[in-house]
């Protein structure tokens, strides 16, 4: 069930979707728990159906296929010694915000307070908040500050959510030390999804943008599946292998 569009069609569909969803216009009373359109909350499991040999294991060192890499990128991705950060304690390097939804494993995701998203994440033991009020972002961090807002559809047929994230530091976009630097944003949609079969689906598009080590922006579409409980949830720290 994976989308696939071009850059360019995906960036025109992000136009057109903003505009669309912006319409209804004015400021919402009450807090973003009150008005979600959707109900993301439950745990959720990555659905691997596309990028195995990127997300399951990985990759030879140097190996950057599929990646918007410039030549800095690709000079400091060779750089990469697993060995050093490990014994540097940086093996989270690689479960950074630009990367953390792409990896394999369970996701829960629940409400830390009336105007806050959580989402924890089983491999990698990461937490992401998701603000929707005027929280200050704090020191540069692995998840940096994440920035949310409902958007609605036309008609009041639902809607999905918006989140924008910066403030963080450099890490991997993917575990074999491709870079990203700490000037990177990461835009992200967040769609519910009722499947055929009665499964509810996630589809998360995210749009990751770094003017130091990428020669333009890296688009990818993720899907998760929601469990019936927290059946299978084992967080387990970072690894550099």
């Amino acid at each position: 069930m994976m989308k696939r569009f071009s850059t360019f069609a995906l960036v025109m569909l992000f136009a057109f979707t903003g505009t669309v969803m912006a319409q209804p216009g004015g400021r919402q009373q009450g807090s973003a728990r009150d008005n979600a359109p959707v109900d993301f909350t439950g745990y959720w499991v990555s659905v691997i159906n596309e990028d195995w040999r990127f997300r399951m294991v990985i990759p030879d060192a140097g190996f950057f296929t599929g990646l918007p890499l410039n030549a800095e990128g690709r000079r400091v991705g060779n750089t990469w010694d697993p060995d050093i950060d490990s014994a540097s304690g940086l093996a989270c390097l690689g479960f950074g915000a630009p990367a953390i939804m792409r990896l394999p494993g369970r996701f829960n995701i629940s409400w830390e307070d009336d105007n806050t998203l959580k989402i924890e994440t089983d491999f990698g033991n990461q937490t992401r908040l998701l603000h929707f009020n005027d929280t200050a972002p704090g020191a540069p961090s692995l998840q940096g500050f994440s920035k949310a807002e409902w958007q609605m559809a036309p008609g009041n047929s639902g809607g999905g959510l918006k989140v924008v994230t910066r403030n963080l530091t450099a890490g991997y976009i993917r575990r074999n030390g491709a870079p990203y630097s700490s000037e990177t944003t990461i835009t992200e949609y967040f769609d519910l999804h009722a499947m055929p079969n009665g499964d509810s689906w996630i589809s998360i598009t995210s749009i990751v943008e770094d003017p130091i080590y990428f020669s333009g922006p890296f688009i990818k579409t993720t899907d998760l599946k929601k469990l019936s409980g927290n059946e299978g949830w084992d967080p387990v720290g970072c690894s550099v292998q």
